[in-house]
């Protein structure tokens, strides 16, 4: 269940990331889920490495919304690279 939970909020933080963020961005589902996943991981790392925050407060899920975001740039800059 843990998993499923998981992929359900990685989600929903992509979409909320993909909606702030300006601009139209050319991405399917799957990788608006992987960016909200990465986003979080990132974002549970960093804070609590730094002592911003502890697991399960919201402060979380503000920082996952603002790394995915961050990793929405990296990869809008990834991709529209000219080869």
């Amino acid at each position: 269940m843990g998993l499923i939970w998981t992929i359900v909020v990685g989600f929903i933080i992509g979409v909320i990331a993909k909606l702030i963020y300006p601009g139209k961005q050319q991405i399917g589902w799957i990788v608006t889920t992987l960016l909200g996943i990465g986003g979080s991981l990132l974002a549970g790392y960093v804070g609590q490495a730094f002592g911003w925050y502890h697991a399960g407060e919201k402060a979380g899920l503000i920082a996952s919304i603002i790394f995915a975001c961050i990793i929405l740039f990296i990869y809008g800059k990834i991709k529209n690279r000219p080869l």
